[in-house]
């Protein structure tokens, strides 16, 4: 009891002057409707977040981060099909995302008032409430700004983004999961009364203060209303769908690309090589020469076989329109051309090989590599690709020949591929970076 009354008197200057916060519109009412949206779709970025690790093989080492313990769902061999599963689960886990952040930030000022009282808890279990808000809004904070970081290739941070986003992820899941245990049966009663129905058909000359409530989130000396709730619910409505249009673009693609505003880098303009681009080849340290010399080695099976480009395009060849997505949410469709994977195991005798461990001409990094699960080897669509759109890649896109895997993240669509190993990944050397 003594600890709690000293902590009162420590009072920090302007800390707790609640006549400070007078918006009319603070109360039950506005940070439950706006806490039902978040409840509503924030489990769905979660649960694409979390399955898009499991998308990167984690069982093969080449998940960022490596090693997470128990923190992950289930293993299991990610699916070739549809071919636009990978693409749709990015497209929901980084839009939903965005279009969220407004109502993140209404939700954050609808309880700003609260951020500021003194003391922060008078008993054990009111701190252990406020630890888990703090662990709640610091967390969703975190990944809302790092993972727009991420989006625009812009690293300021001297962190690794990926194991950094992930293991902040648990720890919002878990402020999220308790905050959600303590508030639901506040937020229910909070949407009963007044009806969102009457609220919508509110004015903001009739726009009163809601009635005073335990939790202090109406103003004890309301000022008059600059805004109806309805225009408030409008003004945080119309910011998710203004982000939504500068989103839509980079997964939809096409020409609809030109009007996402937040999407990363772009392609070509008017060649067939017109679609993003995510690691160049200047990044990558490959020559404008690359072509010459270059050929293709096959192990696998007990045999060895070494192959040109002029010798893979002699083989059958096989065509498929099929997306490339990556984890910044970026999409796009394009007509595909080369040798299934398939075949190119049968020529090493491995017709129905384990895993696949693809390498690059690019030297060291993270993308210099991929192992490929036995599915995504036997698709009949999965190609080492060499050319896109009836024309040969060009060297950003991976020339003389790249990886397309039907659902594959984009990154482990190896490209400047110059060797591919068939057989189970306990015999192929892999080492972790």
């Amino acid at each position: 009891m003594k600890f709690w009354r000293a902590l009162e008197r420590a009072r920090p200057p302007g800390v707790g002057r609640a006549r400070a916060w007078r918006s009319p519109l603070r109360g039950p009412w506005l940070t439950s409707v706006l806490g039902a949206v978040l409840l509503g779709t924030l489990p769905l970025v979660i649960i694409t977040g979390l399955v898009s690790y499991v998308a990167y093989a984690p069982w093969f080492g080449q998940a960022f981060p490596a090693h997470v313990g128990l923190l992950h769902l289930p293993y299991f061999a990610w699916p070739t099909r549809p071919a636009w599963l990978y693409r749709l689960n990015q497209g929901i886990h980084v839009g939903l995302g965005l279009v969220m952040v407004p109502v993140v930030l209404a939700k954050l000022w609808s309880v700003l008032p609260k951020l500021f009282v003194w003391p922060p808890a008078r008993s054990l279990a009111q701190m252990l409430e406020r630890l888990s808000l703090l662990l709640l809004v610091g967390g969703i904070l975190f990944e809302i700004v790092t993972g727009v970081l991420d989006i625009q290739y812009w690293y300021v941070f001297r962190f690794d983004f990926y194991t950094a986003h992930y293991f902040g992820a648990w720890v919002f899941i878990g402020a999220f999961v308790s905050h959600v245990t303590i508030k639901l049966p506040r937020l229910i009663r909070a949407l009963r009364s007044p009806s969102l129905r009457r609220e919508l058909r509110t004015s903001r000359a009739a726009t009163q203060p809601e009635s005073a409530d335990p939790d202090g989130l109406v103003a004890s000396d309301p000022a008059p209303a600059t805004l109806s709730r309805r225009g408030a619910l409008a003004l945080v409505g119309g910011g998710s769908a203004l982000t939504a249009v500068m989103v839509a673009g980079q997964s939809i693609g096409g020409t609809a690309r030109s009007i996402a505003l937040l999407a990363p880098r772009g392609g070509y303009r008017d060649t067939p090589h017109d679609f993003p681009v995510n690691h160049t080849a200047a990044a990558a340290g490959i020559n404008a020469d690359v072509g010459g010399g270059w050929f293709l080695t096959l192990t696998g099976g007990g045999r060895a076989v070494r192959l040109d480009r002029n010798e893979l395009l002699a083989m059958p060849q096989h065509t498929a329109r099929l997306p490339i997505a990556c984890v910044e949410g970026w999409s796009t469709v394009q007509t595909w051309t080369g040798v299934r994977l398939r075949d190119l195991a049968s020529l090493v005798g491995a017709d129905h090989p384990p895993s696949a461990h693809v390498q690059s001409l690019q030297e060291g990094g993270a993308f210099n590599r991929a192992t490929l699960q036995s599915n995504q080897v036997l698709d009949p669509d999965a190609l080492l690709a060499l050319k896109v759109n009836g024309a040969d890649l060009s060297l950003d896109h991976g020339y003389p020949a790249r990886v397309i895997v039907p659902a594959l993240p984009g990154v482990h669509n190896t490209k400047w591929v110059h060797s591919i190993a068939f057989g189970d990944m306990r015999s192929i050397a892999f080492r972790d970076t």
